[in-house]
């Protein structure tokens, strides 16, 4: 005849696994419905992709973490040991890794805030170029020669983020000298006429010619021109080639500083 106290042990231990793996089954698919929860959430806040990724991903490890311990208590296993050394171990991981925390936390910031997004052209940390990518610890920057430079995000969001990308349109300007024999009022209606007639100026937005001062070896005008931001390039090389053809044709000379040296 068995011994009943052997059953009891038995149906113990057995209720003891049984729990644990209901408990395990109802974690993992609340670890899956959490995620899905959390990334709705996020799409609908419009966060960028990455930093949804990593919300989402978290919050199913936090799930899967209390599960873990849930089913450790369930074996009366004492739990708040582990979670003195876990807590002991990030305490130590986060002194250690102290710089790379902060470039993740800018990472998370610069993805919240959005300065500027994947191709966008910026200036920012001594580097100029368009953006490629957008990490939780660095982001890629290919510069207008094409290079690759890697800027750790704390080097970026603690720094002036210049967007040059930002405004569909932007401000072409140069400046010029004219000869100190030409008539000022000559040559204000001579590029006047270089700025009206600019190819790539926007109609809505007038064009500006400035008498700047008085230089060692010219009068300084400055010539301004709004256009397209993808016009930029192109509206500045105009302004250049039409107001040097402009002048030349009038015999107003563009005169260069220069140097005298008298010998007594």
């Amino acid at each position: 005849m068995s011994d009943p106290i052997d059953w009891l042990a038995i149906w113990e231990h057995g209720s003891e696994v049984i729990l644990a793996l209901l408990t395990a089954i109802f974690g993992l698919l609340a670890s899956s419905w959490v995620l899905r929860i959390v990334r709705r959430i996020c799409d609908r806040s419009k966060l960028d992709e990455t930093l949804t990724r990593f919300f989402s991903k978290m919050s199913r490890w936090a799930v899967l973490g209390l599960t873990a311990m849930l089913v450790l208590d369930t074996f009366g296993i004492d739990v708040s040991s582990f979670a003195v050394v876990l807590g002991a171990m990030g305490l130590a991981l986060g002194m250690a890794l102290q710089g790379t925390l902060g470039h993740f936390a800018s990472g998370v910031m610069l993805l919240i805030f959005r300065p500027f997004k994947v191709g966008d052209s910026i200036n920012v940390a001594g580097v100029s170029g368009v953006v490629f990518e957008i990490d939780l610890f660095s982001t890629a920057i290919d510069t207008f020669d094409n290079r690759r430079l890697i800027v750790p995000n704390s080097n970026v969001f603690g720094k002036t983020i210049e967007n040059l990308s930002y405004h569909s349109t932007r401000r072409a300007q140069i400046e010029v000298g004219t000869s100190y024999d030409a008539d000022v009022d000559a040559s204000r209606t001579i590029l006047e006429k270089v700025v009206a007639g600019n190819t790539y100026r926007l109609a809505e937005k007038n064009g500006d010619v400035i008498l700047v001062g008085l230089g060692d070896s010219a009068v300084t005008w400055t010539l301004r021109v709004w256009c397209q931001r993808s016009d930029m390039g192109a509206c500045k090389e105009q302004l250049i080639r039409d107001t040097k053809a402009a002048l030349e044709a009038a015999n107003i000379d563009l005169p260069y500083p220069q140097l005298q040296i008298h010998k007594s």
